[in-house]
C-alpha cells in the first residue's frame, strides 16, 4: 500500500494531470483535495481529448475510485454539467465519491468574484471570476454552505437564509446591485443536490477503510505551488493551500500517511493571470513557446504568459513540498530553439540571490541569471527511453537533476497518454 501525492511545482498547467493519469494505473483512489473549477486538466486517453475542471483524471479509469475531498469548493451547476459531458463519453460514475464536507460555490460567489476584482482597479489578481475567493472566505467566516446540507432541506433552507441575507446587503449596500431571489436559488440548489445526493457522503472514513485494505492512493493537487495563499507569490495566488501538505487536511487522511511527493514541472514556464514572473519572455522565443505547447488556459481559455525555466523557484516549490522526484513534462516543446535559457538564480542591484524571495515585491524587479543549453531540432514524440533523447535533450534533464538534487522518473515527450519515459522506480 502506498500514498502518493502529485504536486504541480510551477504556477499550475505543468502537465499534472498527465502525470496523473499515468500513476492512476498503479493506484486504486484517486483523490482530489483542494479548488474548485478555477483549475483543470487536460488528459488526452484513446486518442480522445477530456478537459476536467473538478472532477479528479481517474474518472476515466471505470475501475478506480475517484474522491472529491472536503478541501474543495464546488459550484454544483459546473459539476452537473461536467458529469453530463464525462457520460456523453461512456465515463462510467459508479465508482464517483463527493465529500459531504466539500463546500459550495454560490451564484453570489460568482458576481463577487468579478466586483472585486473590478474594484481592485491597476493592481488586478487576474482571478478566474469562478467565485472561489469568494467561496473560500465563506468557509473561513463559517457561513459557507456543504455539500452535505443538500441533502437535508430545513437545513439547507435556513443555511441559505442565512447566507443569502448577509450577502444580499452586501450587494445593494456597496456595489448598488439586485439581490438574489431566496427561493429561486433554493428550487435550483435543491433540484441541484438531489442530483448529487448519490455521491454525497463522508470520503475520510471512505479514505480510511480503503487505506487499512492495502488500496494505493494517489492525491491529485490543482493549481501549483506557486499559487499557494502561504507560499506563492501572495497575493497573485488562489485562496487555498496547494502544496503537498495540504493533501492530509484537504482530504481527510492524516499527513503522515502519505509516503511520497511527486513534483511535476514544465521542461520551461508559464503563468496565467497577473504577478511576478521573473523569466518570462514576451518576444518572438515566448511566442514560439505558447503556439508549440498551446498554452492556453483549459478552464479560461485565456493565453498563458510564457518563458524558462526559473530553478530558485523550482527549488523552492520542492523544498516546501519535500519533493522526492520530479515529473518533467512537455520537454518536447522546446524542439527548435538554439539555445534554452534556465535561470539558476537572481541578480538585485550588486547582489546575487540562488533562492526564490518571499517578498513579492522584489521578485517583481528581479533579473534572472542565465545558464545557456544547447537546443535540439530532432522530434521527441517517438522517443520512449532516456537514451532515445537527442544528446542536448538528455544534457537538459541532467542539468536540472544536477541543480536541484532530485532524480527525474517520468518525462512527457508528447500529448499522447503513451508519450512518456520511464526511469528509475517510478511506480
Amino acid at each position: 500500500m502506498t500514498v502518493s501525492a502529485v504536486i504541480g511545482t510551477q504556477w499550475g498547467d505543468e502537465g499534472k494531470g498527465k502525470v496523473v493519469d499515468m500513476m492512476a494505473g498503479q493506484a486504486q483512489v484517486i483523490v482530489r483535495f483542494q479548488g474548485g473549477n478555477n483549475a483543470g486538466h487536460t488528459v488526452i486517453a484513446e486518442g480522445e481529448k477530456f478537459e476536467l475542471h473538478l472532477i479528479p483524471s481517474g474518472i476515466l479509469y471505470p475501475e478506480k475510485k475517484t474522491v472529491m475531498g472536503g478541501g474543495m469548493v464546488v459550484d454544483p451547476w459546473s459539476l452537473l454539467e461536467e458529469i453530463d459531458e464525462l457520460r456523453q463519453k461512456n465515463i462510467s460514475f459508479d465508482n464517483f465519491f463527493l465529500s459531504d464536507c466539500a463546500h459550495l460555490v454560490l451564484p453570489y460567489h460568482l458576481i463577487l468574484d468579478q466586483l472585486e476584482e473590478e474594484m481592485r482597479a491597476s493592481q488586478k489578481l487576474g482571478t478566474t471570476s469562478r467565485g472561489i475567493g469568494p467561496a473560500y472566505v465563506d468557509k473561513a467566516a463559517r457561513r459557507g454552505l456543504r455539500m452535505g446540507d443538500l441533502l437535508h432541506r430545513e437545513r439547507l433552507a435556513a443555511r441559505l437564509q442565512a447566507a443569502l441575507s448577509y450577502h444580499n446587503n452586501i450587494l445593494e449596500k456597496a456595489f448598488g446591485r439586485e439581490p438574489y431571489s431566496y427561493q429561486e436559488l433554493f428550487n435550483s440548489l435543491w433540484e441541484a443536490g438531489q442530483r448529487l445526493a448519490p455521491y454525497i457522503g463522508s470520503t475520510t472514513l471512505l479514505l480510511d477503510r480503503w487505506r487499512q485494505e492495502g488500496l494505493n492512493i494517489l492525491f491529485e493537487g490543482a493549481q501549483g505551488t506557486l499559487l499557494d495563499i502561504d507560499h506563492g507569490t501572495y497575493p497573485y495566488v488562489t485562496s487555498s493551500n496547494t502544496v503537498a501538505g495540504a493533501a492530509g487536511p484537504g482530504a481527510g487522511l492524516g499527513p503522515g500517511r502519505i509516503d511520497r511527493v511527486i513534483g511535476v514541472t514544465k521542461a520551461y514556464q508559464t503563468r496565467v493571470g497577473e504577478g511576478p514572473f521573473p523569466t518570462e519572455d514576451p518576444g518572438p522565443e515566448g511566442d514560439k513557446l505558447r503556439k508549440d505547447g498551446g498554452e492556453y488556459g483549459v478552464t479560461t481559455g485565456r493565453p498563458r504568459r510564457c518563458g524558462w525555466l526559473d530553478l530558485p523557484l523550482l527549488r523552492h516549490a520542492c523544498r516546501v513540498n519535500g519533493v522526492d522526484w520530479l515529473a518533467l513534462t512537455k520537454i518536447d516543446v522546446l524542439r527548435g530553439h538554439p539555445q534554452i535559457r534556465v535561470a539558476t538564480g537572481y541578480q538585485v542591484g550588486e547582489d546575487k540571490l540562488e533562492e526564490m524571495p518571499t517578498d513579492t515585491d522584489l521578485l517583481q524587479k528581479i533579473e534572472p541569471v542565465y545558464e545557456m543549453l544547447p537546443g535540439w531540432e530532432e522530434d521527441l514524440i517517438n522517443c520512449r527511453t532516456f537514451e532515445d533523447l537527442p544528446a542536448n535533450a538528455q544534457q537538459y534533464v541532467q542539468f536540472i537533476e544536477e541543480q536541484l538534487g532530485l532524480p527525474i522518473q517520468l518525462i512527457g515527450v508528447g500529448p499522447q497518454r503513451q508519450q512518456i519515459i520511464t526511469r528509475g522506480d517510478w511506480q
